[in-house]
């Protein structure tokens, strides 16, 4: 509870809803909650509140054990999508997931078309299975990953007003990276639910296909193709970096931490020789500690 009282969320059912959210983050959301430990206490509830949106209208869209047809699929994230806007636009909610967003909206003045896009990408996902270039995928990530990072700026906050523009810029190229990081791991189980998420176009000029991917054995092809795309992933996080000096002392080394360990998800494919086919590429448990005591020791110092 000492984050609520730090961050002044005091109302009973207010803090259940952020209590919800947090709990989602530490379940689903390892690498992140252990980042978000970075922040000040006054912070981090906001966070948590942010990825429990995030993750809520994800599981309607990809949840495997679901009995949902895509058809079911698609009205249930209509219709929470629709409340859930419509909640934003009201300022208040009496979602469970939704109390604790419309507050931290409020506090904050995140626009409501972060989260528009945000779920018209979530849409995407049930009624497309890959994407033809990567100026097709950007539409997708854009909504899926980079909107995220321009959620999270006004609660992180900046040196400067003057800053925002640069700090907006790194945080939707960070997204970005750390979501197609995840693509790269996630090749076997995004087959599984029917996508691929790597451009096709980028793949062909590899001589590989879908259906290559799809016999889930690695080839040379393949691995080539998977190089090009983890040259994208630490293109973005350089890109990404001088903006983060940019943020607030005290939420410097959460974001740091993030990178690092989200960005790293691409080392640990190659320490695996890229096969994602047999192995889930994980960030070890060193790795973790390595990250995480000297940005704990950052976090002090900014206090």
């Amino acid at each position: 509870m000492d984050e609520l009282v730090a961050a002044g969320i005091t109302d009973s059912q207010l803090k259940l809803s952020y209590l919800e959210c947090k709990r989602l983050n530490s379940l689903h959301g390892k690498t992140y909650f252990l980042a978000t430990k970075f922040l000040p206490p006054s912070k981090r509830p906001f966070v948590h509140a942010l990825y429990g949106f995030a993750r809520y209208a994800d599981e309607i869209v990809d949840d495997l054990q679901s009995t949902l047809t895509d058809s079911e699929k698609i009205a249930a994230l209509n219709s929470w999508s629709e409340t859930i806007l419509n909640d934003v636009r009201n300022g208040k909610s009496n979602d469970t997931i939704g109390l604790a967003l419309v507050d931290t909206v409020n506090r904050f003045n995140i626009p409501i078309a972060y989260f528009e896009a945000f779920l018209h990408s979530m849409s995407m996902d049930l009624h497309i299975n890959e994407y033809q270039t990567y100026e097709d995928l950007y539409e997708y990530v854009y909504g899926s990953a980079a909107v995220i990072g321009l959620q999270m700026i006004p609660i992180l906050g900046v040196v400067s007003p003057d800053s925002i523009e640069e700090a907006n810029y790194a945080a939707e190229k960070l997204g970005i990276a750390f979501q197609l990081a995840n693509f790269i791991r996630d090749v076997s189980e995004d087959l599984d639910r029917g996508r691929v998420y790597l451009p096709i176009d980028e793949l062909s000029s590899h001589n590989v296909t879908r259906e290559m991917l799809e016999q889930r054995h690695l080839t040379k092809e393949i691995k080539n193709a998977l190089q090009e795309q983890i040259a994208r992933v630490r293109k973005l996080q350089k890109e990404s970096s001088t903006g983060i000096k940019l943020l607030q002392p005290s939420s410097r080394a959460c974001i740091e931490a993030a990178s690092e360990l989200y960005c790293g998800i691409v080392d640990e494919v190659e320490k695996i020789d890229y096969e994602i086919f047999k192995l889930r590429a994980k960030t070890s448990n060193w790795r973790r500690l390595k990250v995480a005591l000297p940005a704990y020791l950052r976090t002090i110092k900014s206090r």
